[in-house]
């Protein structure tokens, strides 16, 4: 009986499809009893990216591991063929002769420990930077000029920086998503 426990598998796929293979997976789940018995989740760990686009703050969600899906499933007959044969799916990782390898229990929950970790950390974003570091303007009318950090603040999310222009040295503050690392 032991060979028919839920275990957690990483299927391999088609980096950049792996939201289209696990809203496939979820809607089969849903409407059939083949995949309904046998596969229970299907997670894609993601992550928040800020970025600055026309001058206003994005956020995207990026896969923390392109390329993969976490599955957790009774993989026994049919189901292994079912979720290989899914267009845009590679493989399984770690498949030897045919057969599937789960994840062993440690690297479960460590996964699934950096999922709720992203949740919680949704909005909060670390130092990038440091004092004495160069940088490039990327937004906002200095856009393109070159500076170096002489102050953080970490409460406000700015950056104290010094920027040459015309010569002599001017002080500016700039967001941190005004400007990116040289």
């Amino acid at each position: 009986m032991s060979d028919f426990d839920k275990k957690w598998y990483v299927l391999r796929a088609v980096s950049g499809k792996e939201n289209k293979i696990k809203e496939y997976i979820e809607n089969e789940i849903s409407k059939s009893k083949l995949y309904g018995d046998y596969v229970f989740q299907v997670i894609i760990p993601t992550e928040k990216v800020y970025q600055i686009r026309n001058g206003k703050k994005i956020i995207k969600e990026r896969s923390f591991f392109p390329g993969y899906i976490f599955i957790e499933a009774i993989l026994i007959g049919e189901i292994i063929f079912e979720l290989r044969s899914l267009t845009n799916v590679i493989g399984f990782l770690g498949a030897k002769d045919g057969t599937p390898v789960p994840l062993r229990p440690s690297e479960v929950q460590r996964m699934l420990g950096k999922v709720d970790e992203l949740a919680e950390t949704e909005q909060e974003m670390e130092v990038p930077y440091i004092v004495g570091e160069s940088i490039k303007v990327i937004d906002g009318p200095f856009n393109g000029f070159n500076g170096i950090i002489e102050d953080i603040n970490e409460e406000k999310k700015k950056l104290k920086v010094m920027v040459k222009i015309f010569g002599r040295k001017t002080p500016l503050e700039l967001s941190y998503m005004q400007v990116e690392k040289e």
